[in-house]
């Protein structure tokens, strides 16, 4: 996504928040748990390769996690479901 595209989708997502009376550190701390939940889901959960990605040491990812509350259910992958053997 080119710079342009990204400063205009955060425009008016930041303008749509605005309007609806999100304060800064409602937004920030939305944000943060979001962002956050996205790179735990890149990674498969993994929480050192989403550190890395993120660019913070793994200890950092966990206390951030801890103070927005997110939880293991909140970005593991989901199990898929188990083909059953075909019977012969």
């Amino acid at each position: 996504m080119s710079d342009q595209t990204l400063n205009g989708h955060l425009c008016r997502l930041v303008g749509e928040l605005v309007r609806q009376g999100i304060s800064l550190p409602q937004a920030n701390r939305e944000f943060e748990r979001q962002y956050l939940l996205a790179a735990l889901r890149a990674h498969e959960g993994s929480l050192l390769r989403s550190a890395s990605a993120l660019g913070v040491h793994r200890n950092t990812l966990r206390n951030k996690m801890a103070a927005l509350g997110i939880e293991p259910q909140d970005y593991a992958p989901r199990p898929r479901p188990r083909r059953r053997a075909a019977m012969r």
